[in-house]
């Protein structure tokens, strides 16, 4: 396919927010210098875009999936298991459940939750999930705990008739202490979800056992760290196809992450996934070899997303001030790009509010810069400006097809397209 031009696609996780009492009412990202997000905003076209529906929160596999040109329809199906195993280099069989982990730090009896990520342990998951390999749960259901980054891990139960349909038992984001719930079916008479959740629970407790008094545990107390003592769980899930426009098309994609579930999307999508050591998914992560990196991939690739993750983990840890200044970070970084015969998009996964640590159904600041394309009345990126863009408020399904059609790599609508736009 001979494009007009080449894009790169800047995804900041979590870079929404809601108004900062210290920052006067401000976001992080209208709080924060940001000269070159600023100067793109005056070359190119502003606007809001909801990852799936308006006022819907949504997790990360769900907004990114978005922007990387995924039929809505499936990102309504699609759960974030199979996302994280294919994150982590896990191949899921038909009928095999993946569900997203976490190590955590519950009480001596196993019930409530005091840490959802175990102090974010760093090292020694790899010798806690071989712990929890191969476990016969019950008769003919086998679980797997495969270590992912920092205190993530992906958990895979094979056997037959088994059911995704069953309910977290990761309790959420909100106030801890706070119990750690029991799987259940989520639809009454359903046999194998019911059966799923109660090998789900039984594992559940299998590992409480057996993490309580791992040597790995007997080290962290003794430095008086907190034990990864339990799983939690959430976001069960079986593979399936997902359709995709930005694939169809034929572009030569490249995804760069340090954030295994973005990783993850890119191995579904049969997009070629770049990470490095240097990549992480927190505000140290190396923006200098990330951008590198997209520099390297542009060479060979038609698209190149660049997702930043720290944004997000910044709102999640309740700092305003640390996402600012890594906002700032991340554009001083960005001023190094050379971007003449480039379409730029610069969006987000989600909205995140870093008052309360939760993502939040807002929409997402973005702009589009195409050589030669329109351009509005905003002379700054932030949620407020890009109210008053011309973008308007779309989806992220319509603003990735926009930026592909700026690329000129769409031809006219045929009803044979519409598979990779309707959402049921």
């Amino acid at each position: 396919m001979q494009l007009n031009n080449k894009g790169l696609l800047i995804v900041l996780d979590g870079l929404g927010d809601h108004a900062i009492a210290a920052f006067g009412g401000q976001t992080p990202l209208e709080a924060a210098n940001t000269p070159w997000l600023d100067n793109q905003a005056r070359d190119g076209i502003c606007g809001l875009v909801d990852p799936l529906i308006p006022g819907m929160p949504v997790d990360t596999h769900t907004g990114t999936g978005a922007l990387l040109g995924s039929s809505p329809r499936d990102l309504y199906h699609l759960s974030r298991g199979p996302v994280e195993a294919a994150g982590t280099g896990i191949s899921i069989r038909p009928g095999n459940v993946a569900l997203r982990c976490n190590f955590a730090t519950l009480d001596a009896d196993g019930a409530r939750i005091l840490d959802r990520r175990a102090g974010r342990i760093q090292d020694g998951t790899g010798e806690l999930a071989l712990a929890l390999n191969d476990i016969q749960i019950e008769q003919e259901i086998t679980a797997t705990l495969n270590a992912a980054t920092q205190h993530r891990a992906v958990l895979v139960l094979s056997g037959p008739g088994l059911s995704a349909d069953i309910s977290d038992t990761d309790p959420g984001t909100g106030h801890l202490p706070a119990r750690l719930r029991t799987s259940q079916p989520l639809r009454n008479n359903d046999e194998e979800a019911t059966r799923t959740a109660h090998a789900l629970n039984r594992f559940i407790g299998v590992a409480f056992d057996r993490l309580s008094d791992h040597p790995v545990n007997r080290r962290r107390i003794a430095k008086n760290q907190l034990p990864a003592n339990g799983i939690i769980t959430r976001g069960a899930g079986m593979s399936h196809r997902i359709e995709n426009l930005i694939r169809h098309i034929g572009l030569k994609t490249a995804v760069i992450s340090g954030e295994r579930t973005v990783l993850g999307l890119a191995r579904l999508l049969n997009f070629s996934a770049i990470s490095d050591p240097r990549f992480t998914s927190l505000p140290d992560t190396n923006l200098e070899a990330k951008l590198g990196a997209a520099r390297d991939a542009m060479k060979n690739h038609d698209l190149v997303m660049l997702h930043i993750k720290g944004t997000d983990i910044c709102s999640h840890d309740l700092d305003p001030e640390g996402k600012k200044e890594f906002i700032e970070r991340i554009d001083r970084s960005l001023q190094s790009l050379v971007s003449d015969e480039l379409v730029i998009g610069v969006s987000a996964d989600h909205s995140t509010d870093s008052n309360t640590g939760s993502h939040c159904g807002d929409p997402v600041p973005t702009l589009l810069n195409a050589p030669l394309g329109r351009k509005d009345s905003c002379t700054r990126f932030g949620e407020s400006s890009c109210m008053n863009g011309g973008l308007g408020r779309i989806s992220a399904t319509a603003f990735i097809t926009s930026m592909l059609d700026a690329m000129g790599a769409l031809q006219n609508y045929r009803p044979a397209d519409r598979r990779f736009f309707r959402t049921r």
